[in-house]
């Protein structure tokens, strides 16, 4: 779906990005990314043969010009700490002065910026109404990104559910020992895997809409326990014991709380409509299956 011949550029090369612009180098694309660490930069050059920088709020790119000249697509996975999005902060201008040579550009954000809506189901026309500062700096990055489409930038925002993936599921969980099965009553998450999340991304580059937001989710949201649950009888081992979530709680960090004060539906409807997106794994049971296959092939 990607063609060739065209230079991406990826502010935050963490997991999602990465399976990205992998499937991007593998289709003949120029591929150039920032990570925290000089350490992780070249890590990721030697495995994957990019063009690596470091970036940080306390470190802008080095010769930010010269970075991003012939960048033709531009994504952003950086999120925004306590003084906003660095990204924008350190180089809004040097993204501005490519902007004539770039076709489209993209900003990870989260469904977390629809807040809590007591488990009914939220689409992109639904108010924004976060929770926290977490959520409150979200969706002032997503209006930063946005305002460059003012100045010629084609811009789109991607509201990612939870991510899941090879290394990051509860297949992992389970066999470290961290998986729990926390039971609200009527608590249901969103998720989506990360190939999925590289398949919107193509789909939007190759239908080009700048300015819109598009959720980014699976079919069916479900209550975190069943996961675990069905994870473990895949994996053939007993699943955690369930623990309400009033005595979980007290041992939970300030953002896994975060993430329980909020129950919604988010539908994906506009992917699939807008997008033509058929996910490859529509629910986390096609997702977790497709994990435990690529493991079981040596994948």
């Amino acid at each position: 779906m990607l063609p060739a011949a065209r230079r991406l550029f990826v502010f935050g090369l963490g997991y999602s990005a990465l399976a990205f612009a992998r499937r991007a180098k593998a289709k003949g694309w120029r591929v150039a990314g920032t990570t925290r660490s000089a350490d992780k930069a070249r890590a990721l050059a030697e495995a994957h043969g990019l063009e690596m920088h470091v970036f940080d709020r306390g470190r802008p790119l080095e010769a930010a010009g010269r970075a991003l000249a012939g960048t033709t697509h531009l994504l952003c996975s950086v999120p925004p700490d306590r003084e906003g999005d660095a990204a924008l902060a350190h180089h809004a201008g040097d993204i501005a002065a490519v902007a004539g040579g770039m076709r489209w550009a993209g900003y990870l954000s989260t469904t977390g910026v629809y807040g809590d809506r007591g488990g009914a189901w939220v689409d992109e026309k639904a108010g924004l109404h976060p929770l926290g500062p977490r959520g409150r700096a979200r969706v002032e990055a997503e209006q930063g990104w946005l305002a460059l489409c003012r100045i010629g930038v084609p811009m789109h925002v991607f509201r990612l559910a939870g991510i899941y993936g090879p290394g990051r599921s509860a297949f992992d969980a389970l066999r470290d020992g961290s998986a729990r099965r926390i039971v609200k009553p009527g608590q249901v998450f969103g998720r989506i895997h990360v190939d999925d999340i590289a398949r919107v991304l193509e789909a939007s580059i190759a239908s080009p809409d700048p300015g819109a937001a598009y959720n980014v989710c699976d079919d069916e949201p479900a209550p975190p326990q069943d996961v675990v649950a069905f994870a473990a009888a895949l994996l053939g081992v007993e699943p955690p014991p369930e623990v309400p979530y009033a005595v979980a709680a007290a041992s939970m960090s300030e953002m896994a709380r975060g993430f329980y004060a909020e129950n919604k539906r988010v539908s994906n409807l506009a992917i699939r409509e807008r997008l033509g997106v058929r996910l490859e794994h529509p629910d986390y049971r096609a997702g977790l299956r497709a994990i435990l296959a690529r493991e079981r092939a040596g994948g």
